[in-house]
C-alpha cells in the first residue's frame, strides 16, 4: 500500500519532505526500510541561519549530494530496489535528451531545488508535452488565487502523485520567478528509481528524452 505525499511541518524541512515523498511515491510503505527515512531526517536540515540557528535556512547542496549517494550506496549493498543520481548545473533542465525527462517516463522521480519566494525542494513525478506534474509540499488550498496570473494548476485531486501541473517553460527559466530552476550554474537535482518497476526504452512505448 502507498501513502499519500504529505506536506512539510515548517518553514524549513522542504527538502527531507521531498525526498520522502519521493519514497513513499516510489515503493510501498510496507517495503521501506526505516533505516531511509532515519537518515533522510539525519543528513538534511544542516543549514544554519544568518543569526547561527540551527535548521533554520534548511538544508544545503553538498547535503543533497551526500544524501543522493548514501541512498544509492544503500541500495547497492542491501539489495534494495533503489538508485539515486545527483546533478547539478546544466543537466538540470526540462527538453530533449534532458535525463530529468528521462527518469519521468521511465516511472522514476526527480527532487529539484527551484524558487517560490526562496531556494524550494519539490518532488517531480511526471509530465506531458508542455506540463510537468510536481508535488510541492508547502500547502496551498485548491483555487488559491496565488497563481491566477500564470498558467501553474493547483490541485488536490491527486493526494498520491502531485499536487501542481507547471508549464515546462516555468521551470526551465533562469530568473527567481515561481517554479523556475533559476541560474544555470546553481541548479541541482535527484533522480531516484525503483529498479523493479523502472521502465526501459524497450518495453515501453511511450518512451522518450
Amino acid at each position: 500500500m502507498k501513502n499519500p505525499l504529505h506536506y512539510q511541518l515548517s518553514k524549513y524541512d522542504c527538502g527531507p519532505t521531498a525526498m520522502l515523498n519521493a519514497m513513499s511515491f516510489l515503493f510501498e510503505r510496507e517495503d521501506i526500510p526505516p533505516e531511509i527515512v532515519r537518515n533522510i531526517q539525519l543528513y538534511s536540515l544542516d543549514c544554519y541561519s544568518k543569526n547561527g540557528e540551527p535548521c533554520r535556512a534548511g538544508t544545503s547542496r553538498m547535503a543533497m549530494m551526500f544524501l543522493s549517494n548514501w541512498l544509492d550506496g544503500f541500495g547497492r549493498a542491501t539489495r534494495f530496489p533503489l538508485s539515486s543520481q545527483y546533478l547539478s548545473g546544466k543537466a538540470v533542465r526540462i527538453g530533449d535528451e534532458s535525463l530529468i525527462n528521462d527518469a519521468l517516463v521511465r516511472g522514476g522521480v526527480a527532487v529539484v531545488r527551484l524558487f517560490y519566494g526562496v531556494e524550494h525542494y519539490v518532488l517531480l513525478t511526471g509530465l506531458s508535452e508542455t506540463y510537468i506534474r510536481m508535488f510541492d509540499p508547502w500547502f496551498l488550498p485548491e483555487g488559491t488565487s496565488e497563481f491566477s496570473a500564470t498558467d501553474i494548476e493547483v490541485t488536490l485531486a491527486h493526494p498520491n502523485a502531485y499536487n501542481r501541473s507547471v508549464p515546462i517553460a516555468c521551470l526551465n527559466r533562469e530568473e527567481t520567478t515561481p517554479y523556475a530552476l533559476g541560474c544555470m550554474e546553481d541548479r541541482e537535482a535527484v533522480l531516484l528509481f525503483n529498479e523493479n518497476t523502472k521502465k526501459t526504452a524497450q518495453n515501453t512505448i511511450e518512451y522518450f528524452i
